[in-house]
């Protein structure tokens, strides 16, 4: 079966009730002290996450420990961590980058012994994931996030034209691979690529290189390995170029990836291109979303899933764009049913065994 999670930065909220109310009981978190901060708002100022006030570093087993006890007060199970130590320098094979790559070590072997077993991480560096509008009307008013490429040219520029390639983060992606994939192996982990989001060649003069299905396939080419997987967000995937060219399909990728490269999935959908693009809700985007959960279904997934970047409803302040409380209640019960659809009834299911 699925573990149907969600994202909860271990800082107890009013929200957690509710999400447990609706059947969830996986958490996939961040690091005590992260921040949803204003590289991921780069033209609108957003901000999100209160930062924690513990003193632990919030990589190091003693504060993860803590987060799952955290977590566990509420009922939940962590089951992933989507945060890792910093990581700039080593995205871009910069010195300084092995000691980052040493902690990022140090958060693996931590998560292993703590029974962790799923580590997300990105290779966008010195930004993170970019909207350039967060209160699109939507449906009924409801309220999405949108990226217009045309409302970044007037933001300042991460690099100088031509300072970074492509090929340089590529190189400083193999480093990072053959460092940490054998540890990743040792402590029973499973690394998970993120897509660059947007999915575009380049963001404000800095390469992008996670940005294709063909790049996909070249990380798993770079250290071939179970360890070595992806986080198959499908609002990323259903932007890059192999799928609105029509050369291939969310749920042919699905299959393509199967369960060895696949053991996060971001369920979620979007309408546009990399260059103008908005949220939807589940039900009204440009994915075949029945069709990616036969997909799921066929491969025998049952890793960890969660919904994304959900639309702000009706009474909420859109203080965190993307995260408020009902869009999550709303994707929670529609993912559940897709998954009861293919899977069946929790009494009765079998996972196809790929």
């Amino acid at each position: 079966m699925i573990e149907l999670g969600e994202f909860l930065p271990p800082r107890p909220e009013a929200s957690w009730k509710l999400i447990r109310q609706v059947g969830v009981d996986n958490v996939v978190g961040g690091l005590n002290g992260a921040e949803q901060d204003q590289r991921m708002f780069p033209s609108v100022g957003a901000g999100g996450w209160r930062p924690d006030d513990r003193e632990d570093v919030p990589w190091s087993e003693r504060a993860l420990k803590r987060n799952i006890e955290i977590y566990d007060e509420y009922g939940f199970r962590l089951v992933a961590t989507e945060d890792t130590a910093p990581l700039d320098k080593a995205r871009l094979g910069l010195e300084g980058r092995d000691a980052q790559i040493d902690q990022v070590i140090e958060q693996i072997r931590a998560m292993g012994r703590l029974g962790i077993p799923t580590l997300a991480y990105n290779w966008m560096a010195l930004s993170s994931w970019g909207r350039t509008d967060i209160a699109i009307p939507a449906r009924g008013g409801a309220l999405v996030t949108g990226y217009r490429k045309a409302d970044t040219d007037a933001l300042p520029r991460l690099v100088d034209e031509g300072e970074v390639t492509h090929e340089q983060m590529w190189d400083a992606l193999a480093y990072f691979l053959d460092a940490v994939v054998p540890e990743a192996e040792a402590a029973g982990v499973r690394l998970a690529m993120h897509p660059d989001d947007p999915p575009q060649p380049f963001d404000r003069n800095l390469p992008r290189i996670m940005s294709s299905v063909a790049a996909f396939r070249r990380l798993a080419a770079l250290h071939p390995s179970a360890a070595n997987g992806i986080t198959f967000c499908q609002g990323n995937f259903a932007l890059m170029p192999e799928v609105l060219d029509g050369t291939t399909a969310i749920p042919d990728l699905i299959r393509e990836f199967g369960t060895e490269k696949i053991p996060f999935v971001h369920f979620r959908d979007v309408k546009g291109t990399p260059a103008e693009f908005q949220e939807t809700f589940h039900d009204e985007g440009q994915t075949d979303m029945p069709a990616c959960m036969e997909a799921y279904y066929e491969i025998g997934f049952g890793g960890v899933m969660r919904p994304d970047h959900v639309p702000t409803l009706d009474g909420e302040t859109n203080s965190r764009p993307g995260y408020e409380t009902l869009g999550r209640l709303f994707a929670i019960g529609y993912i559940r049913g897709l998954e009861h659809a293919w899977y069946g009834h929790p009494a009765k299911r079998s996972v196809r065994v790929a």
